[in-house]
């Protein structure tokens, strides 16, 4: 008889904007097994970005068992599953057969961009606002001053789920049979998963679809507690896979998004600082059990929820940072991504461009759906050198935005900073951030760390790992960014080299902003 495996192991897959990827990780946190499949973003009308559900479950699939199989090992010697997915892209489906009624609606999607800007310019809006205004000029609390500046975004699912209803007949009717559910992708992946046997917070049938869009607006006065009430990270048994999937049951550990790279991080302490650049850029700052209340355009999220312990975190974010970076790959500014930091550094400035990098509007602390991207300076002399350069200065540029509006508004001394996604393999960016920032800033030796953090939650959760202690010591460093002139803790007085840059480049921001008319 055959010798069964003792060797145990946690899964965890994240579901981003342009990739899957699973890996296996072994009790080091070292990664065992990989694989990974496209994401095709669909584009069917201007401003609209969807994806196909079909291909989202067949790369799931794909990838779990291509990484098991990478890995070596036996699905029962999964012991548990974690998974991180984009947050905000959602669908609508038939809660008996399970077929979505279309495409998942993406985050980064602008069909709802008119309807947004009525409703912030509608008289129920400005009533909210002066009631909040006066409320705050009576009692001081910085809540009531936050409710008083809100404003609705794209990015905000309601909005593209009312123009779902609004649109689709299919989903109406299915609504008025009582037969709709409506969830986001880690929703439908659970619905899927566990073929429907567990249903999940974020799973609303017909009572609440009717619900939703003016529950939204009831719960404005506390939206700093519960802008989207989604129970991030959390570290508690969501049943397990059928066995017909994968040929055994799988316990699902954890459901995250975005900022379970936060928790990939290790960053459990107040004022710690995590920057993830992928297609999108996400800052999040560690606020411990307090949710942040902003008057600028972060917005307070759960990092995680373990047992009765809820950690918040504060975030701000950027959508188009990858993006850009890959659209100036299919203009043949250059062939290889790795090629970037050196074409960058092979020239000593942008020649006077400024690269806009707002394909999806822009977002805290200027908060504009109706912004474009642009390209400005353009001279004879311009190469693409000076373009490529232009592009990742952008990127260092939104970031240094995000960290100012987050050092303003939080108020929180920042005790460290560090920096994961695709983007953040590019060192010119990185310098630069670090520059800007006048802070030192970290990069992992892996750079998906939201499919670590997943992983983290869902193997404390059995037992796989039993503190963070623990985890913090399986934490690897590939590099560490001084900013020039840094003493020994690797701090120093934000570089002043770059303000007439910067200058020309708001300049150009401003330029861009409210440039597409309803």
């Amino acid at each position: 008889m055959s010798k069964q495996p003792t060797e145990s192991f946690v899964l965890a897959v994240d579901v981003g904007t342009t990739s899957i990827r699973c890996h296996v990780y072994d009790k080091e946190a070292q990664i065992r097994g990989s694989c990974t499949d496209k994401v095709v973003p669909l584009y069917p009308e201007v401003g609209h970005v969807e994806m196909d559900p079909g291909e989202i479950w067949r790369g799931f699939i794909t990838v779990v068992k291509g990484a098991v199989q990478d890995a070596g090992v036996q699905m029962r010697q999964i012991e548990a599953l974690g998974i991180s997915t984009q947050r905000a892209t959602f669908t609508t489906w038939d809660r008996k057969t399970g077929v979505p009624f279309h495409n998942f609606i993406s985050w980064q999607d602008q069909r709802a961009a008119d309807l947004v800007k009525s409703w912030n310019r509608s008289c129920t809006m400005k009533s909210i606002h002066g009631a909040m205004k006066l409320l705050y000029f009576l009692t001081r609390q910085k809540r009531l001053l936050a409710a008083s500046l809100i404003v609705f975004s794209t990015q905000h699912v309601t909005f593209r789920l009312a123009w779902a209803l609004r649109h689709y007949t299919q989903v109406r009717q299915a609504v008025a049979e009582g037969k709709c559910c409506f969830g986001t992708i880690d929703t439908w992946l659970l619905f899927k998963l566990t073929k429907g046997a567990f249903i999940f917070l974020y799973h609303y049938h017909v009572t609440l679809l009717q619900m939703c869009w003016s529950g939204f607006l009831c719960s404005l006065v506390s939206l700093p507690l519960s802008i989207f009430p989604k129970v991030e990270n959390t570290g508690h048994d969501f049943g397990s896979t059928d066995p017909s999937i994968f040929g055994v049951p799988i316990p699902i550990m954890s459901m995250a998004d975005q900022q379970a790279a936060m928790f990939g991080e290790c960053c459990f302490d107040v004022g710690d600082v995590k920057i993830t650049m992928g297609t999108g850029t996400f800052m999040n700052i560690n606020t411990e059990s307090k949710p942040h209340t902003s008057v600028a355009g972060l917005y307070p999220v759960v990092g995680w929820k373990i047992g009765s312990e809820v950690v918040y975190l504060a975030e701000g974010n950027a959508a188009d940072t990858g993006t850009a970076i890959k659209w100036a790959q299919e203009l043949e500014l250059f062939s290889d991504v790795k090629d970037t930091s050196a074409m960058a550094y092979s020239v000593s400035d942008s020649d006077g461009v400024c690269f806009v990098p707002s394909f999806s509007g822009l977002q805290a602390p200027l908060n504009d759906p109706k912004a474009c991207a642009s390209l400005m300076g353009l001279k004879p002399s311009t190469t693409k050198s000076h373009l490529v350069r232009a592009i990742l200065e952008s990127v260092a540029f939104r970031n240094n935005q995000l960290y100012e509006t987050m050092l303003r508004e939080t108020r929180i001394p920042i005790t460290k900073i560090r920096v994961d996604g695709g983007v953040s393999s590019n060192d010119f960016v990185m310098q630069l951030t670090a520059d800007l920032f006048g802070r030192k800033v970290t990069r992992p030796q892996h750079l998906e760390m939201s499919c670590l953090g997943a992983a983290f939650v869902a193997g404390l959760g059995i037992g796989y790992w039993r503190t963070r202690e623990e985890l913090k010591k399986l934490q690897s460093t590939d590099k560490m960014f001084l900013p020039r002139g840094a003493n020994k803790e690797g701090a120093c007085s934000r570089s002043r080299e770059y303000i007439p840059v910067l200058q020309s480049w708001e300049r150009a921001l401003r330029r861009s902003m409210n440039w597409y008319k309803p």
